[in-house]
């Protein structure tokens, strides 16, 4: 098991909850931030004296307050550390559960295990320890289709968003003048109806109805 572990989560509540779960498996040093940067300045530090931290286990999002930050969010603090320390174990533990941003944390970061905070989600991310331990990869139960073949069709955030405003019933004109307001580019309706087409053709969907289901289906919305 694993004896040195870094746990970056800034709600202390949740703190607890990991913390209980990794004294239950018996590892020794527990350390506990709740700053990507401080994450990162702990990883490096104990890199630097020889005594390295095997797992960090990471939330993806932060609250922003008056203290400045380099790494404002798990992800960018993750990626930095996979890039400097790429035999550093990693665990997310978090609420967001798209395949999509799960199936993009393993192909780009590599990342180890994947865990969404739910009722039982303690429960796996014991599970997800004991996994990365021996070098298997980890997702828990609701986004354990991540990887599968059926959901591989290549998306980005816009297209997200395109789907999100098209599941809250807004039309392509009205998407268009949402984007519009927020500066976004592309906003042109010809985009929109493009980009729209190409989803429906992707995931075989037969008008945007079926096509804002499929998406949820997939847990990308």
């Amino acid at each position: 098991m694993f004896n040195k572990v870094l746990v970056s989560e800034d709600m202390q509540d949740i703190n607890k909850g990991v913390y209980t779960t990794l004294c239950e498996l018996g590892i020794n040093e527990i350390h506990q931030v709740q700053y990507c940067d401080d994450a990162y300045l702990k990883i490096k530090k104990g890199e630097l004296d020889g005594e390295p931290f095997q797992l960090i286990i990471s939330d993806l999002s932060f609250k922003s307050d008056h203290r400045e930050q380099k790494f404002s969010s798990g992800e960018s603090l993750i990626k930095a550390l996979k890039m400097e320390y790429p035999s550093l174990k990693i665990i997310v533990y978090s609420i967001e559960d798209r395949l999509q941003k799960v199936r993009a944390l393993i192909s780009d970061y590599n990342i180890d295990g994947y865990v969404c905070k739910s009722r039982k989600g303690l429960i796996h991310l014991t599970k997800a320890i004991e996994s990365v331990q021996k070098d298997t990869l980890y997702l828990s139960p609701e986004v354990s289709q991540a990887l599968s073949k059926k959901n591989n069709v290549e998306i980005d955030d816009f297209d997200i968003l395109l789907l999100k405003q098209l599941s809250k019933g807004l039309s392509q004109e009205e998407i268009s003048s949402f984007l519009k307001q927020k500066q976004m580019s592309p906003s042109s309706l010809s985009s929109i109806e493009k980009r729209l087409n190409k989803l429906r053709i992707d995931f075989k969907a037969n008008n945007a109805i079926h096509l804002v289901a499929t998406a949820k289906d997939l847990g990308l919305i």
